[in-house]
């Protein structure tokens, strides 16, 4: 059990909290504007943890804080004060949250211990506006960059082979049959593999759920890799985003085809280092509950 002091938990909260600020602080100006952006407003629309959880520093099962009296964590759910330190109530969480907890290591592991797979190519943003009257695409304020022809001709030239279900869920009712697979959310930790974007993105989601018991250090790592998943997405979608400063993958050509790979690749790596680090976090979760109590 790591006790950390006063001195040090300000400072880790501090260099947080500025962490979260620089991250978060473009999306809630246009919030405040009634402004949208169709790739950095994702990660706090589609997933459920909010600007002002992911602001609040924790420091994960297994470190308390010295001077509890101090400390916010406190008042918060899943912590306990005992003596003069706060800390993450193990108890409680894996009470609450066992079967999360299982779900998730199971998903994690098996997905890691999968070959990843590289010939997706994005595709799923190209289904997921397939044969659509162009007024019900998703992201309509922005043209389609081959236009609604040119677009329906890519996915009906290429084999669409997507394993994640919460990507497949959104393709059109055309697309649906004309993927190579089928996911369903039964099948998700039998389908997920790591070379997936949306496999990656999600090991944010995984780790906002297991707070307070993993770190938001860790938290952080994993949005900012879903971040950057999410901005190669969109180049690679359909949409033209150059206005915004988004400069196409033409996965319609080979030359595309290669870029979007050798990105897939290094985000598959990063991913894959991000999992052994959650799976590290949920196997020390008991080891924590054990530890000796100030």
């Amino acid at each position: 059990m790591q006790v950390l002091g006063e001195p040090e938990w300000r400072e880790r909260t501090a260099a947080h909290e500025a962490r979260v600020d620089a991250a978060t602080s473009a999306h809630l100006a246009r919030r405040r504007d009634h402004r949208t952006h169709p790739v950095e407003d994702f990660l706090f629309t589609y997933y459920s943890f909010k600007p002002a959880q992911l602001r609040r520093w924790h420091p994960g099962a297994g470190t308390c804080l010295a001077e509890a009296a101090d400390a916010p964590h406190a008042e918060w759910r899943f912590y306990a004060v005992r003596g003069d330190v706060v800390g993450v109530d193990v108890e409680a969480f894996t009470a609450a949250r066992g079967d999360t907890l299982r779900f998730v290591r199971e998903l994690l592991v098996r997905t890691a211990g999968r070959p990843a797979r590289f010939g997706c190519f994005g595709l799923h943003e190209w289904a997921m506006v397939y044969r659509l009257d162009p007024s019900d695409v998703r992201h309509s304020g922005w043209p389609l960059r081959l236009g609604a022809a040119g677009t329906d001709a890519v996915v009906e030239s290429h084999q669409v082979a997507c394993s994640h279900f919460d990507a497949y869920r959104f393709f059109t009712p055309e697309a649906a049959p004309l993927n190579a697979l089928a996911p369903t959310r039964e099948l998700q930790s039998e389908m997920e593999q790591p070379g997936c974007l949306h496999a990656g993105m999600d090991l944010y989601k995984w780790a906002h759920k297991l707070v307070p018991a993993v770190s938001s250090d860790l938290v952080m790592d994993c949005f900012e890799l879903a971040r950057d998943i999410r901005a190669l997405d969109m180049r690679a979608a359909p949409y033209d985003l150059r206005e915004l400063g988004y400069e196409p993958v033409r996965i319609e050509t080979a030359e595309g085809k290669a870029e979007y790979a050798a990105a897939q690749r290094g985000f598959s790596a990063r991913g894959q280092a991000l999992r052994a680090r959650l799976v590290d976090a949920i196997d020390r979760i008991p080891t924590a509950a054990a530890a000796p109590r100030a």
